[in-house]
């Protein structure tokens, strides 16, 4: 069995994490299998009050009682909701797109104070550090092939970056991980685990779209492109990243015409809620990684949880040593 540092940290069993999704893709239901599997999972509470955070924590501990994460865009300043997820007492508080002006200690201070673990996401090595000082117990280091929201550059490259800059600390890996050979070359690099969010998109206990999922096993994880597009879109700006979508007609129609978009914008929005109601995935924005390309299949989150940690066992124990002559 594979154990890690991260693994003790976060009580888990298996150094596999859930990306911290929001709702509209995530569900309790994905959350609580990932961590009865022995992972952990990890919700977005974005756009959520009080109340239905709590709700959300409560139907993730009615389906297990094992460690649990609720995550948070910092830059957003929801007072209430991170307050709420404090109340809400899960294992882990994990907190991502930081902007530079906002006081990490502050933040990080109040989630160990509820007596959290805090996990700090960086797709850069300076806010790898700025985390790491403000006290995170884990540095989730995402290279830009991941899904949604992302820096640029690759996992291969900041991972140990990250890794040699915030030792001992624990780090997860991701960006472009969907198998046992990912989560091996990921513990290669010096991480302690991974945290994936494509790979679990798709699979049986997902929130998405049935034709969503299906797009994601049908790409070949070329046609995907980073983009500003979607915030446009959605009015709203993040802080130091771009958008990793599938290229779509919708991605197609406003590249390059952004000012276009722009001008349009209402009814463009408008147009884009009408498609994902109707669950028209070529005319709105469809977030997933380079790694969808490694994706065949929806199978349950368990499942998949339990193949990634055999793979990579596998590989470690079994393909690796006669390399070096054992």
């Amino acid at each position: 069995m594979i154990r890690t540092p991260v693994c003790d940290v976060l009580g888990i069993e298996h150094p596999v994490a859930l990306g911290g999704m929001p709702t509209r893709y995530n569900t309790p239901t994905l959350a609580a299998a990932v961590s009865e599997a022995g992972g952990i999972g990890i919700i977005g509470i974005t756009y959520l009050d009080g109340v239905e955070i709590g709700a959300l924590a409560t139907a993730v501990r009615d389906k297990t009682d094992k460690p649990f994460g609720l995550n948070t865009l910092m830059f957003l300043d929801d007072s209430v909701g991170f307050q709420a997820a404090l109340e809400a007492a899960p294992r882990l508080i994990s907190l991502a797109w930081a902007r530079k002006d906002q006081d990490l200690d502050a933040w990080i201070g109040a989630a160990h104070s509820a007596g959290c673990v805090v996990s700090f996401m960086a797709a850069d090595v300076g806010e790898a550090v700025r985390g790491a000082e403000a006290g995170a117990d884990v540095i989730v280091a995402q290279g830009t092939e991941a899904g949604g929201h992302v820096g640029w550059l690759a996992l291969s490259v900041l991972l140990p970056m990250v890794v040699d800059a915030v030792t001992p600390i624990p780090v997860l890996a991701a960006g472009g991980i969907a198998d046992g050979r990912g989560l091996a070359s990921a513990l290669a690099y010096g991480a302690d685990g991974a945290l994936l969010g494509t790979r679990f998109l798709a699979t049986e206990e997902s929130g998405l779209h049935p034709d969503y999922k299906r797009a994601i096993v049908e790409s070949d994880g070329h046609d995907t492109v980073l983009t500003e597009i979607p915030d446009i879109t959605s009015g709203m700006v993040w802080p130091g990243a771009m958008s990793r979508v599938l290229r779509n007609r919708f991605i197609e129609r406003w590249s390059g015409r952004e000012w276009a978009l722009r001008a349009n914008l209402a009814e463009v929005s408008e147009a884009v809620q009408s498609a994902r109601q109707a669950g028209d995935w070529e005319e709105a924005p469809m977030f997933f990684g380079q790694d969808a390309g490694l994706i065949d299949d929806l199978p349950a989150a368990a499942k998949v949880v339990a193949s990634i940690v055999a793979e990579a066992e596998e590989i470690i124990t079994e393909r690796l040593p006669p390399l070096a002559g054992n």
